[in-house]
């Protein structure tokens, strides 16, 4: 029996180690997303609250303090989370797979199939992401933009609403490059 759990223990460590690069990836959406609210609210102050003429240089070096941050933060969450998933995944996978299963999960994570889905995967993704943003757009900005008003006004804080027929505001700047 204990060569029996060496066994699921070791295709558990294998599963593990082949998921590193999806937990580095949840690692660096949690610090993006750690840092959006931040760009988007000086976005929207670049926007409304930056003499033109000043925008460029201050967009520059926002975006150049939130790559500072990740470039600062992706490290300490990258290696604390594989440093944790072991501990974390370990009991899950060893509760819900029996050996035999994790042979087969294993297999099929090295398959030539899974790969190509893997490949294909964040390109469908995109594909439908695209097409839910624009089919949805009409419908969801002015809701955003009344969200954005009403939460200004709850807070009472100016909510500087546009004219009727204004053009809306630009789009928030992009998020820094990702490494």
């Amino acid at each position: 029996m204990a060569a029996m759990a060496q066994d699921k223990a070791t295709l558990i460590k294998q599963f593990i180690d082949i998921q590193r690069p999806g937990i580095e990836s949840l690692a660096r959406g949690l610090v993006e997303q750690s840092s959006a609210p931040i760009a988007q609210a000086g976005s929207q102050y670049l926007q409304t609250q930056v003499p033109e003429a000043k925008r460029e240089s201050a967009a520059k070096a926002a975006d150049a303090e939130l790559k500072k941050y990740f470039d600062d933060a992706y490290p300490i969450v990258r290696d604390k989370a594989v440093q944790l998933a072991p501990g974390a995944l370990t009991p899950l996978l060893e509760q819900n797979f029996s050996e035999d299963e994790l042979k087969q999960l294993l297999a099929w994570i090295n398959s030539p199939l899974s790969k190509k889905y893997q490949d294909l995967n964040p390109k469908m993704q995109t594909a439908l992401t695209e097409k839910l943003v624009a089919d949805t757009r009409a419908a969801i900005e002015p809701k955003m933009r009344a969200l954005d008003t009403n939460v200004a006004k709850a807070l009472g804080a100016p909510t500087d609403a546009p004219a009727q027929g204004s053009a809306p505001a630009k789009a928030p700047a992009k998020a820094p490059a990702k490494k």
